[in-house]
Formats: structure tokens, C-alpha cells, sequence
């Protein structure tokens, strides 16, 4: 009789330690695809930051009398350089976004720029870059959501709690930066 209680108590101790073993590798995989989403969005976000000074600079020649939306940009992508956490980069990376919407909403009354080969390229580069970027951080807050819930859930979170994993923070877009582009026209402009 005493062997067979040893036997179901070894029994359950094995069960409980695959069971650790398995919630352990879950929240280790959970954390790495959140690692490997935000790397991905790096590897777009870097190509879009090499694309802006190259449209900023077919921009120039034609937008003389927008030199306000052309520093935004400029503005944007520098404060970029300057972010140091993660909420400094998505917060910089917003700010592009924007910028470059004000920007291709300005580019509306300059025909003779809308014509330019380089800049029709450089624009389709620039938005199937965000398009894919939208599309990144989407993957990206998924992955979060779903890491932030099994932390917080019951066994995990006893697990969660030993290996020190804290809740991540979800990409979001700054109350300011999900308002319309208002662009105020002023002075004259000439087509080029």
C-alpha cells in the first residue's frame, strides 16, 4: 500500500513539473514573438527613416511657400534619433506618421510635384511602408495582449510572478495624433 501512494505521489509531482515546464516555455514564447514583432516594426520603421530626407528633398524644390510641413517632418524623424525607451519611439514614430500625412495632404495643391516621377516613387515607397508598419503594429499589440493576459492569469501568473514578468506596453497613438490634418493655407503659392 505505502508503494503505491509513493507511486501517485511521484506520479503528481511528475505531472506538476511537466506542467510547470510547459506554462514556463509558453511565457518564454510569448515573450519572444512580443521581441521579434517589435523587431520587425524596427526593420520598417528604419527604411522609412531612410526614405523621409530623400522625399523631404524632392519636396523642397517645389514646396517653397510649405516650409512649416517640410521642418515637421525633419522634426519628427530627429526626435526619432533622440528616443531612447520604447514609448519614446513609438511616441517619435507617431510623430512621423503624422508629419507625413500633413505632408502628403499638402502635396495635393502642387500638381507639378505630384507629377514628379521621383516623388510619385518615393510617396508609394513611404505608404506601403506604413501600410506594413500599421500592419506590424497590429501583430505587435496582439502579441502584447496576449502575453499581458496569460501573465495575469491563474496558474501562469505564480510562474509570471517568479521569472519577474511585468505587463508590456501596447502600441498606442497619441490622443493628438488621431485628429484630422488641418492644413491652413496662407499667402500665395505658385505650381513651380
Amino acid at each position: 500500500m505505502g508503494t503505491i501512494i509513493t507511486l501517485i505521489i511521484l506520479g503528481l509531482l511528475v505531472a506538476l513539473a511537466v506542467y510547470s515546464i510547459i506554462l514556463f516555455n509558453g511565457l518564454i514564447r510569448l515573450k519572444h514573438n512580443i521581441d521579434r514583432a517589435w523587431s520587425n516594426i524596427d526593420v520598417l520603421l528604419k527604411q522609412r527613416y531612410d526614405e523621409l530626407p530623400k522625399l523631404v528633398s524632392v519636396c523642397e524644390g517645389y514646396m517653397k511657400h510649405e516650409r512649416a510641413v517640410l521642418e515637421n517632418v525633419t522634426r519628427a524623424r530627429s526626435q526619432l534619433d533622440n528616443a531612447g525607451t520604447g514609448k519614446e519611439v513609438m511616441d517619435a514614430n507617431n510623430a512621423i506618421s503624422q508629419a507625413l500625412r500633413s505632408l502628403f495632404a499638402v502635396v495635393e495643391n502642387y500638381p507639378d510635384l505630384k507629377a514628379d516621377r521621383a516623388f510619385r516613387q518615393l510617396q508609394s515607397r513611404v505608404s506601403q511602408l506604413e501600410d506594413q508598419i500599421a500592419d506590424r503594429r497590429e501583430l505587435y499589440n496582439d502579441s502584447v495582449n496576449l502575453f499581458n493576459i496569460t501573465i495575469e492569469q491563474f496558474p501562469d501568473v505564480i510562474l509570471a510572478g517568479m521569472m519577474n514578468l511585468a505587463p508590456r506596453q501596447l502600441w498606442q497613438i497619441e490622443p493628438e495624433h488621431r485628429q484630422d490634418v488641418n492644413i491652413n493655407f496662407q499667402g500665395s503659392f505658385s505650381n513651380g
